[in-house]
């Protein structure tokens, strides 16, 4: 049974726990071009205004990052190296700017529109500016409701056992010091998933 991810699942405290639990979840966006979906399989938490990795740190607060201030359910979309659109979930209550990065998804509908918005290329989704250009997620997204808005997140009821699971550091935050060190990254061992979602 498929079914939208329901607001109560991101308005809860703890990101590190939504960040595991968004681990089989599935993004769908519907555009112009049609409808294009993938099971995540890979995800970092970063924890807000005391975590020095967030956009947040501090309690920093700029025009590109107010989504993560937002209730949880919305989408945080921001350009990195002015290239990249990543997609991050924002968790945690209004106010409180806690967020999820997916850094990965294996594609399960709409392969050949997503294969196109890569340039035709083969078709990898492993990394997070990688799946953004195969969903269509733009910037212009970024604080848009995951509930009802053109990226929506659903629950297909895929779950893996936590041996399935790999944890350790988030990747590219050198900056935030012994936070860079934080057990924050999620992913699946791409030996455990399912045949379907390779």
């Amino acid at each position: 049974m498929k079914t939208i991810v329901p607001r109560s699942f991101y308005e809860r405290p703890d990101v590190e726990t939504i960040a595991r639990e968004l681990l089989g979840k599935v993004i769908v966006t519907e555009f112009d071009a049609g409808r294009t979906t993938g099971i995540i399989t890979e995800t970092e938490a970063y924890a807000g205004v005391l975590d020095k990795a967030s956009h947040a740190s501090g309690g920093r607060r700029t025009a590109r990052n107010e989504p993560m201030y937002g209730r949880g359910g919305l989408a945080y979309v921001y350009l990195c190296y002015g290239i990249h659109h990543l997609f991050n979930v924002v968790t945690n209550v209004k106010g409180v700017p806690h967020a999820v990065l997916v850094r990965g998804i294996r594609p399960l509908e709409g392969m050949e529109v997503m294969r196109a918005r890569r340039g035709g290329t083969k078709l990898t989704t492993s990394g997070p500016g990688t799946l953004t250009t195969a969903l269509g997620i733009r910037t212009e997204l970024s604080g848009s409701d995951l509930l009802t808005g053109p990226i929506r997140l659903e629950d297909h009821g895929i779950r893996f056992p936590p041996e399935d699971l790999l944890v350790g550091p988030r990747i590219g935050v050198d900056y935030a010091g012994e936070d860079a060190l934080l057990p924050y990254r999620f992913r699946i061992a791409p030996s455990r998933l399912p045949s379907w979602a390779r």
